[in-house]
């Protein structure tokens, strides 16, 4: 569904991605790891062209390199950022309501009811703070509404930065078997940005991982996991243990 070839990002005189080329297929968990700085947010940012970048990104056989950040976003290519940016000011229920902004025709439509009640499925904690300010959120609640958010926009394409960022283990475990969830339930394709690399080759179908700015290596992800490569720079005593 997305393909990219050769992309280059800059931060002005600084060269943040070097000639990037990735695919994320349908219906597929697709995760980039690698070091702080290596260019992970910097990908996802260029693919929402928020940064400025050159090369050719194509959705569903479509050039999309050239149109703005809205126009991405009405294709369905939805960006969660990396420390969630809920908006601290506004319930639980209004946050979700933003995601529906240029989507549904008005809030109450039958679609913007079914689509909340989907996404309080998944996440019941939100169902139980809805009246709640942002602020008053766990890191690991605004993390469950950040996700919802984008779900609210009914996406073709999620991409997650950092969604393990400053939460507890345990919430790190249930938050991945919530996108895995989201993914398999829906098919929704996922591109996911995440220093946990090891938990982060366990779901996902096909990696990459990126090292100052270049992908030094792709490949399945169970195949991966196993490669003395990336357990060595990655994995290290971790290396085989679930949900490690």
């Amino acid at each position: 569904m997305l393909e990219i070839r050769d992309l280059h990002a800059y931060y002005g005189a600084i060269e943040g991605l070097k000639g990037v080329d990735i695919q994320v297929a349908d219906g597929s968990i697709t995760c980039i790891i690698g070091s702080n700085g290596a260019g992970k947010t910097t990908l996802l940012k260029s693919i929402s062209n928020v940064v400025t970048r050159k090369g050719s990104i194509t959705w569903n056989g479509q050039e999309i390199t050239g149109l703005k950040p809205t126009k991405i976003a009405k294709l369905g290519i939805t960006h969660v950022p990396e420390g969630r940016q809920v908006f601290p000011g506004l319930t639980v229920r209004e946050n979700l309501e933003t995601g529906t902004i240029g989507w549904h025709g008005f809030f109450g439509h039958g679609r913007y009811e079914e689509d909340l009640d989907r996404v309080f499925q998944l996440f019941p904690r939100l169902k139980e703070r809805e009246n709640q300010k942002g602020w008053s959120l766990s890191g690991g609640e605004q993390q469950m509404l950040a996700i919802g958010r984008a779900l609210m926009a009914r996406p073709r394409l999620l991409l997650l930065d950092e969604p393990s960022m400053g939460l507890a283990p345990l919430i790190i475990e249930e938050m991945f078997k919530k996108i895995v969830e989201i993914n398999r339930v829906s098919r929704l394709p996922v591109l996911l940005v995440e220093q946990n690399a090891s938990l982060a080759l366990e779901i996902s179908d096909y990696a990459y991982v990126i090292e100052q700015g270049r992908i030094s290596f792709h490949g399945k992800a169970s195949e991966l996991r196993d490669d003395p490569r990336i357990v060595a720079a990655y994995l290290g005593q971790f290396a085989g243990q679930k949900g490690a």
